[in-house]
């Protein structure tokens, strides 16, 4: 990858601790296996609303995937359709959900797919959004909540680099017919800026990712009103607990709630009629010094008891897998090593990597004397604390 997307990609907030501190936690307890079980037979499946999968894994959002690789959001999906592994796709894709969907769809027919959802300041558009999720077959919504706010994120600014700005991780938007509709109230810039290189390059490529002629785009300026729009429109910051029931009746599928850390949030997401909490930190790319999210799990799970937890963030060997679920996951979503995998080798990358970590968790629970989820989740396997350096 260039220099911008890597930084973007791999980068955390400030002086990413939270990163460290994902892996931290996850070393932090030890296996102790058990030997002389029959583990000939193995089940690395589990249940997700009414739906059988057959890995405890899945593809958390990433947004811009175009800085990996040009088949970007496609060839993830497709890859993760191939081998029954959910793809959550992100609002902030580089292809449209349509275009993810049909991939899947040809490779696997009613592949499993869910959609996240960054909700942005108007309501039609967030209307609509979850519309089109709910057409392409998606079986749940991801509500994204830790991110109403861009954190500090130094590798990015070093580098003066925000995907958004050039028009990359728009499709979502400029697929949207509600969103088209809004481009003619495009706000202008407040201070008319220095004219540069940088910004005739951000003009330029705003033009190029806009759908159709790029010229057409260019000299109409739809390319750089989609990219004041999008800046006007994400997100919500005056979201409330109060704003769920709006969400709630807005659709039949299952909401979770991303970016949950808090065990009183857990409580009051369950209050709230959702259906489960995504555990996460964001990757450690919102708040420097947060909680890692597998610390958090332990208690989220004692609170909510009832919902469905994803664990998501740090999550990146087959061993790690085993100990979320052994903790109270009911699955885990991973982001940056799919990304990385598509980075190599497109769609190919990402099916190798899947494999990978399927191999992986399947030998990793087995040895630990567990020939199933179910098993990990009873206390069959034993985690025990090790002290922390």
């Amino acid at each position: 990858m260039s220099p911008t997307a890597h930084g973007y990609i791999a980068g955390g907030a400030s002086a990413e601790t939270t990163v460290t501190a994902n892996r931290a936690a996850f070393d932090a307890w030890r296996i102790v296996p058990r030997m002389l079980t029959d583990i000939s037979s193995r089940d690395t499946g589990v249940s997700l609303f009414g739906r059988r999968l057959p890995q405890p894994f899945m593809l958390a959002p990433i947004g811009a995937l175009e800085l990996a690789h040009r088949e970007a959001d496609v060839g993830a999906a497709r890859a993760a359709a191939a081998a029954g592994v959910p793809a959550i796709l992100s609002s902030q894709a580089s292809q449209p959900m349509e275009a993810c969907t049909a991939a899947m769809d040809t490779v696997t027919p009613g592949a499993p797919r869910w959609f996240q959802l960054y909700w942005p300041k108007s309501d039609a558009l967030a209307t609509s959004l979850i519309g089109r999720a709910e057409a392409c077959g998606c079986e749940a919504l991801v509500v994204t909540l830790d991110t109403p706010l861009l954190g500090w994120r130094p590798r990015d600014l070093d580098l003066g680099h925000l995907p958004f700005l050039r028009g990359q991780g728009l499709a979502q938007y400029t697929h949207d017919p509600v969103f088209q509709s809004m481009l003619a109230d495009a706000p202008a810039d407040a201070d008319r800026p220095s004219i540069t290189p940088r910004l005739l390059g951000n003009v330029l490529a705003s033009a190029r990712h806009y759908p159709g002629s790029t010229w057409r785009a260019l000299t109409s300026g739809r390319g750089l009103a989609t990219v004041r729009q999008f800046v006007a429109t994400y997100s919500r910051p005056d979201l409330t607990w109060a704003d769920l029931a709006w969400l709630r009746e807005r659709t039949r599928l299952p909401i979770l709630l991303k970016g949950v850390l808090s065990a009183e949030d857990a409580r009051l997401a369950a209050e709230a009629g959702m259906d489960g909490l995504i555990v996460s930190n964001h990757g450690g790319r919102q708040v420097d010094g947060a909680i890692a999210s597998l610390d958090a799990l332990i208690d989220i799970r004692g609170a909510a008891p009832d919902l469905t937890l994803v664990l998501d963030s740090g999550v990146r060997t087959g061993a790690d897998v085993l100990k979320a679920l052994a903790l109270g996951a009911d699955a885990v979503a991973i982001g940056r090593p799919y990304a990385y995998a598509l980075a190599l080798a497109g769609a190919a990358g990402v099916a190798e990597w899947i494999a990978n970590m399927a191999a992986d968790f399947e030998l990793t629970m087995a040895l630990s004397g567990a020939r199933s989820v179910d098993e990990l989740r009873a206390g069959n396997v034993e985690l025990r604390p090790a002290a922390r350096s």
